[in-house]
């Protein structure tokens, strides 16, 4: 199925219906295919999440192995009232 933007935009519940059928649906923008959406699968649907390892320059920096506590000290006390 194709759908243009203005369609996805006013026409949203027929898109999903066509998804949920199983079709793919591709969304075009002034007449330029932009994008594909297509039905999730069972195994995608039901992965759980996981730790995203760093990348790049950052896969080796020590400093940064919990990205969450490194985030807290980069805030320092900008949250705390006081």
């Amino acid at each position: 199925m194709k759908a243009t933007a203005k369609e996805l935009r006013f026409k949203t519940k027929e898109v999903f219906a066509a998804i949920e059928r199983g079709e793919e649906v591709i969304i075009t923008y002034r007449g330029k295919d932009k994008a594909r959406l297509s039905p999730l699968t069972k195994d995608t649907a039901q992965r759980p999440q996981t730790a995203i390892p760093l990348f790049g320059i950052w896969q080796d920096n020590e400093r940064v192995r919990d990205v969450d506590a490194y985030i807290d000290e980069l805030r320092g006390g900008r949250f705390d009232a006081g």
